[in-house]
């Protein structure tokens, strides 16, 4: 594989092997459905924590089923609120007082999510993890990613190949739907011509 080639900055590409070997990500239709889903996850690998930060509109498309019979206007532009909301009472979190859902929002490439989700991930590295969330968003973005891929097997979808049809199953089980898919096949794609390369 052609690492030089990949139009990825330049700290995702030294973490690159320490990912292929503890995960094994390790062949060219893996690596770049995982590069690509956390590219499409992150804005081009420039955002590690979860943006919550929406208008009334905003909120109804993305989260319609939550503001079914709850006025948004109290959620807009107020993501800790939002997040308290939205992820309580699920993926392991408390109740919307608990705060839960605003200490265990999206961070990483990946937006690892939930307090099951930062629990479980807590026990594969030292650092504690529950009571230092952020470290997911500073220290371990594309650590947790790998985790996350790992621990829901979305090698054995990847090695499906790079059509459209396998993009789509890789993003469900990413993102739980088809949110920008298009990107998603878009960046699969590149990365995938890019590591398939010769020379530089």
């Amino acid at each position: 594989m052609n690492f030089d080639a990949l139009d990825v900055p330049s700290h995702i590409k030294a973490e690159i092997w320490p990912v292929m070997s503890k995960f094994g990500i390790n062949t060219i239709e893996r690596l770049s459905h995982f590069l690509a889903q956390c590219a499409q996850e992150s804005g081009s690998f420039k955002a590690v924590s979860e943006n919550l930060n929406y208008s009334v509109s905003g909120l109804k498309k993305t989260f319609p089923r939550y503001f079914k019979d709850r006025d948004p206007k109290a959620y807009s532009k107020a993501p800790q609120a939002l997040a308290n909301y939205v992820y309580s009472n699920r993926l392991g979190n408390g109740s919307e007082a608990s705060g839960d859902g605003w200490r265990y929002r999206g961070r990483g490439y990946i937006q690892l999510t939930g307090k099951d989700n930062y629990r479980a991930f807590d026990g594969f590295v030292d650092e504690d993890i529950l009571n230092n969330p952020d470290l997911v968003a500073t220290k371990y973005p594309l650590l947790s990613a790998a985790w996350f891929w790992s621990a829901n097997k979305i090698n054995n979808l990847a090695d499906g190949g790079v059509d459209i049809d396998d993009i789509t199953k890789v993003t469900k089980r990413v993102n739980g739907g088809t949110h920008g898919l298009q990107e998603r096949i878009n960046f699969t794609k590149r990365f995938y011509a890019q590591l398939s390369s010769v020379g530089t």
